[in-house]
């Protein structure tokens, strides 16, 4: 059995039924699990989702013990830093700053690392173009940049979530992908299961 574990805020939680942490919601936890399924259909996995809504990267450090080192799971993945970003934006330029969201995150992974045998797969924070939020790129920039820099420094696989919706924006416009910018429409959340699949399939097969 591979336990896979889904950890962020409402992007992961999307909807889910809270009391059961196998229940995991509408969004691309669902559709990931799916296409992991179908990969390998000899392989029992338990997949958790402990996601919530409206979580920034100190709200995981402060339930990490219970909602993932409790866990132990074989794998975790984590989608974190859009309301870094968000829940600041109405504050003019006094964005959260940068080195406490590199702390916060630093601390969630020395943790894994520490606590746990899990592999960790990181998906860097998104924001597709929409005229409301456009303004958000400049404090989202940089802390992608740090998401990617604690990636090389402890993630064993890496999804590019920005990059690949960007890309993605050019094919179909970007309100297919996600209607806010931000949460992702079915189309969206399903593209992200196919994107998290081709990223864990490594780790799943030295599990195996």
């Amino acid at each position: 059995m591979i336990r896979i574990l889904f950890q962020g805020d409402s992007i992961t939680d999307a909807g889910r039924d809270r009391s059961d942490i196998h229940q995991l919601g509408g969004g691309y936890p669902y559709y990931a699990a799916e296409e992991i399924r179908a990969a390998y259909p000899d392989t029992a996995f338990e997949f958790l989702n402990t996601g919530i809504s409206g979580d920034r990267a100190e709200s995981l450090l402060a339930r990490w013990q219970e909602d993932a080192i409790a866990l132990q799971p074989d794998i975790i993945s984590i989608l974190i830093g859009v309301n870094d970003t968000w829940h600041h934006s109405g504050e003019g330029d006094n964005w959260e700053k940068n080195a406490y969201f590199e702390s916060c995150y630093r601390g969630i992974l020395r943790e894994i690392k520490e606590k746990t045998n899990a592999k960790i797969l990181m998906m860097e924070q998104f924001l597709l173009y929409t005229p409301d939020k456009a303004f958000f790129r400049e404090d989202m920039a940089p802390k992608i940049e740090i998401t990617r820099k604690l990636a090389r420094e402890f993630a064993d696989a890496y999804i590019p979530t920005d990059g690949l919706f960007a890309q993605a924006s050019v094919e179909r416009e970007p309100t297919h992908w996600a209607a806010d910018g931000v949460h992702p429409t079915a189309a969206g959340a399903r593209k992200m299961g196919q994107w998290y699949l081709e990223a864990i399939r490594p780790l799943i097969d030295a599990l195996l």
